[in-house]
């Protein structure tokens, strides 16, 4: 079964829940789309039928929006706090602690952060929300002479963003301070099957502008990338499987890895692969229908699709506003501008930037791995490509 939500459903998704005949939640969202007359909508008292009659039925979301729906109708699966354990960083953290027994983190509640004392907490330190989405209210302090300019960031993004995601995916009572993992970061699409075994899908590599940066602005994949971390990668999510006894499962992880090659959990995002649409790239870089293969428990065969590589990168692109420019001064953004300034722009997303803080999303094709027009992109405000008021 499938639960569509705000804030993006993908065409590819939609295309194969129509050829695969999937079931989908009748909501607000779902009736909004596409679907051919007589579909698959399913009412709510039809959706948590299939839940009782089948134990193993399995759930896959496009949106951490429908959390809440999953906490107030499937506590009898165990569903509601699986997810929990993961979507909570403090939990998380405290869940891997017999794994990673020296790793320093703390929780803060909101009203202590004005007078919390930060001298004596090891730095660099990343602070966070304890629930959270999309690098919203994501901060690095690497001295304590950044944390007063990071404070004022962290209360007028508590109020935007709380406005803007439901309290299951944004929550700014608790926020978790953790050290720095310094090292690449890498963002993993995979699930559980009904036996427990891990299924990797894809694994995506983030760059930075610089190493201040956390903002989530370009994923790149590319047959080296996944032959260099797949083993590591499968070898943690066993691990977390021994912890969790997990089952048909989907998740985002995120990691980081260290110079010498371990990988550190950064978060887990549970019920969904890479937001938004990020996970189809996939499709684009491997021939791989993640969702198809959630649901039929079909394992990539990597050893075959590594086997002949021309080097290529697939790289999405999160298209974003400055964040110094308040949106309602935004009328429009040059989509066809934008794209052409790559040379294999493969498909432009937009997004309704005058909801969400994003213009749309980008995927592309660097043959031979040239990075330089996602670097280019890495450092461009993008301000010759929006029309002001």
């Amino acid at each position: 079964m499938i639960i569509l939500d705000e804030p993006y459903v993908s065409r590819y998704l939609l295309e194969t829940i129509i050829t695969s005949h999937m079931p989908v939640l009748k909501n607000e969202t779902s009736v909004k789309q596409d679907f051919p007359d007589g579909g698959v909508l399913l009412n709510d008292a039809a959706c948590i039928a299939l839940f009782r009659d089948n134990p193993r039925q399995k759930l896959y979301s496009n949106s951490e929006h429908a959390l809440q729906w999953i906490a107030d109708n499937l506590m009898f699966t165990g569903l509601p706090k699986m997810i929990a354990l993961f979507k909570d960083k403090a939990a998380f953290r405290r869940l891997l602690k017999p794994l990673f027994p020296d790793f320093f983190f703390c929780e803060v509640v909101a009203e202590d952060l004005e007078s919390l004392d930060i001298c004596d907490i090891p730095k660099p330190f990343i602070i966070k929300p304890s629930v959270g989405f999309f690098s919203a209210g994501v901060h690095l302090v690497a001295s304590d002479a950044d944390w007063e300019e990071v404070l004022q960031s962290l209360k007028t993004e508590m109020k935007e963003h709380s406005s803007l995601f439901p309290p299951q995916v944004y929550n700014s009572a608790t926020w978790i301070i953790e050290e720095y993992i310094p090292g690449t970061e890498i963002a993993v699409d995979a699930f559980f099957t009904a036996a427990g075994e891990p299924v990797v899908l894809n694994i995506l590599s983030h760059i930075f502008s610089s190493d201040a940066d956390v903002d989530d602005k370009v994923y790149l994949t590319s047959k080296a990338i996944i032959r260099k971390y797949l083993s590591p990668v499968k070898a943690l999510l066993c691990q977390i499987q021994t912890l969790t006894s997990v089952r048909n499962f989907p998740l985002h992880i995120e990691l980081r890895v260290t110079e010498d090659g371990h990988v550190m959990p950064i978060e887990v995002n549970p019920m969904r692969f890479a937001g938004w649409c990020t996970t189809d790239i996939a499709a684009y870089a491997y021939g791989i229908n993640v969702y198809r293969a959630y649901f039929e428990e079909s394992a990539p065969d990597w050893e075959s699709i590594l086997a002949d590589d021309t080097g290529d990168v697939y790289a999405l692109l999160v298209v974003k506003p400055p964040a110094d420019v308040p949106s309602e001064i935004i009328i429009d953004f040059n989509y066809a501008g934008f794209e052409a300034g790559f040379t294999d722009p493969l498909e432009m997303r937009p997004v309704n930037f005058t909801y969400y803080p994003v213009f749309g999303f980008l995927f592309v094709k660097l043959a031979g791995g040239d990075l330089r027009e996602v670097i280019a992109f890495l450092k461009s405000d993008l301000r010759e490509y929006i029309s002001f008021k």
